[in-house]
């Protein structure tokens, strides 16, 4: 937890971690306005934020790791109870939690840096990276904005795949498709489901596309250059056989009469880009700022991202973009959240206040997504910021 901290060494510290990765920032800059957090201010807020999960903690309805941030600022983090409700191993700020369906924005980004990169475009038919895709008039777009239509492949599945006891990957996906070719919902573009299908479509396509598998362009694209060192994808590339657990230091845990037990693995989580990214609360925090720095992709392309993607859609009170729901009666502010055997995982951005909480559990019971719009929310406990102008500092010899 953040307290007390001298406002000096608060402010070398956020000189240097806020540096841009995408090159190297100059040794010596001339003037720069540094807003730096009010101490006493950001220590109520902490304090404030740490009554909460603390007091969830205790009666079991939080067992993860928290992450909470003001204007590129973390404000509070913290991680409370047990990766491992056998071996008693505690959770830490950079243990790496299944994500479930959060793992879909890290999809989304994949494609639109392949957009950037020149190898696809946002309007383009599935059929030109999957030709033998059964669906025509299928784009990225819709796949992206679940506009497509397709029905689930998690049910499709439950029926035709056969032998559970073998994982299934993402060409298994497809293949399914073409042979059974199930009826989609609606016409391309006619409607809005949020479906898993369409985003296991678009792992497939990036893999079709780069001729790499979806974890290694993830891993070279996404999370070696922002430095997210506790991520991966999880994937089941070299077993013939579903291992019973899957390899990771978290494990997710389901109750049976208030009994965490360790959830066992499946053939579905060989499917990627659905689902199946791991990462820290840390390493999502770096996410978070790798998008206000626009670091991964410019700015033309990531507003699309927070950009409706069902315009007259009126049945629903949010919205969907490129891996984000859109929250619509907020200004600015996206979100998602996820669950999967026996995880829970919530983020939201109010990019308008240039707020950001993470939280991630491994547990399937947990706190509702209103404590976290809560804090979101709140202007009870307001984090006050001071401006400085720093000159003529040399950065590096600060870092060391």
């Amino acid at each position: 937890m953040w307290l007390r901290v001298p406002i000096l060494l608060l402010l070398i510290i956020i000189i240097t971690c806020n540096r841009p990765k995408r090159q190297e920032a100059a040794r010596f800059f001339k003037t720069r306005e540094v807003i730096v957090p009010e101490v006493a201010s950001l220590t109520k807020k902490a304090e404030w934020i740490d009554s909460i999960f603390t007091r969830l903690s205790r009666g079991h309805w939080f067992n993860g790791a928290i992450i909470y941030s003001e204007k590129g600022h973390v404000i509070y983090k913290n991680a409370f109870g047990l990766s491992n409700f056998y071996s008693k191993d505690t959770l830490n700020t950079h243990s790496a939690f299944q994500l479930a369906s959060v793992s879909k924005m890290v999809t989304a980004m994949s494609i639109m840096i392949l957009k950037e990169d020149g190898t696809l475009q946002f309007d383009d038919s599935v059929q030109v990276f999957i030709p033998e895709f059964p669906y025509h008039g299928v784009t990225i777009r819709q796949l992206m904005t679940h506009r497509s239509g397709l029905s689930r492949y998690m049910s499709l599945a439950h029926d035709k795949w056969y032998n559970k006891k073998a994982p299934m990957d993402n060409d298994d996906m497809v293949e399914l498709f073409v042979d059974y070719h199930p009826s989609p919902y609606f016409q391309p573009d006619k409607g809005f489901h949020y479906c898993n299908t369409n985003y296991a479509l678009l792992a497939s396509i990036v893999e079709r596309s780069t001729g790499l598998p979806f974890d290694v362009f993830v891993q070279k694209r996404i999370f070696d250059p922002l430095e997210m060192d506790d991520s991966f994808i999880y994937n089941m590339r070299e077993d013939t056989i579903v291992p019973p657990y899957i390899p990771a230091e978290v494990y997710g845990h389901k109750y049976r009469k208030w009994r965490p037990l360790k959830q066992r693995n499946e053939y579905l989580n060989g499917v990627m880009g659905d689902k199946g990214v791991y990462a820290s609360v840390e390493d999502l925090y770096k996410f978070d700022r790798a998008l206000d720095l626009k670091l991964l992709v410019g700015d033309s392309t990531l507003q699309q991202a927070f950009t409706p993607g069902s315009p007259k859609y009126w049945r629903r009170k949010d919205n969907y973009g490129f891996g984000w729901r859109i929250k619509t009666v907020e200004d600015s502010t996206v979100y998602h959240f996820g669950w999967w055997k026996g995880f829970r995982a919530y983020y939201i951005r109010d990019m308008k206040q240039e707020k950001t909480i993470i939280a991630l559990c491994n547990k399937d019971k947990g706190p509702g997504s209103s404590v976290l719009w809560n804090i979101i929310r709140d202007t009870t406990h307001t984090v006050e910021f001071n401006n400085f102008l720093a000159s003529d500092i040399d950065i590096d010899a600060i870092a060391d």
